[in-house]
């Protein structure tokens, strides 16, 4: 039997939260969840650029721990849910801080702000790092409305946006592609 993707629900300009709350397609929890699944498909796209098994691996777990966010993003937390949502630990971001150090160790100082491109990969990750700073800035402001966000998402999302930098750099640096540093005019 075929599943239908479209349920014609949301024609009028609102959706469902997990839990059943209808909402606007403009609310702020909406929009952070979405570019959750924005930065998610992007990441998909680096990947699709990276040739280093253990970074491909890293960026699969990536992708599931974004799904992981958006879902706890897409729930009314006053609401009870039968579905069990996975939750984000510590070890996730520890998991990030070290990759960062191990990247970190086979790239040369960087003595000047650097400009996005030299090479396709290179400019993909830094998209997926701007994208994931929008995320940031989204979810910052569903606390600023007093929405509950769980302070690890944020955490998350934050040492991500660092990881998506480095391997910006490290992809460069295995590419052989040149940095571009930022010369601004004076």
């Amino acid at each position: 039997m075929s599943f239908k993707i479209y349920t014609k629900t949301g024609d009028k300009g609102k959706t469902s939260l997990i839990g059943g709350t209808k909402v606007p397609k403009s609310d702020v929890r909406i929009d952070a969840y979405g570019t959750v699944d924005e930065l998610n498909s992007y990441i998909g796209l680096v990947n699709d650029y990276i040739a280093d098994p253990d970074t491909k691996n890293l960026l699969r777990e990536i992708q599931d721990r974004l799904f992981t966010i958006g879902a706890a993003l897409a729930c009314d937390p006053d609401k009870e849910t039968k579905l069990k949502i996975p939750d984000l630990h510590e070890a996730d971001i520890t998991l990030l801080e070290k990759s960062i150090d191990q990247m970190n160790e086979e790239l040369p100082e960087m003595k000047s702000f650097i400009l996005p491109g030299g090479h396709v990969a290179v400019s993909t990750c830094h998209i997926a790092r701007c994208v994931c700073r929008r995320t940031e800035r989204l979810c910052v402001g569903m606390q600023e409305h007093d929405l509950f966000i769980e302070p690890l998402v944020l955490k998350y999302i934050n040492r991500l946006s660092d990881y998506l930098f480095v391997l910006a750099r490290w992809t460069g640096h295995k590419l052989g592609a040149e940095e571009i540093p930022w010369k601004p005019r004076v």
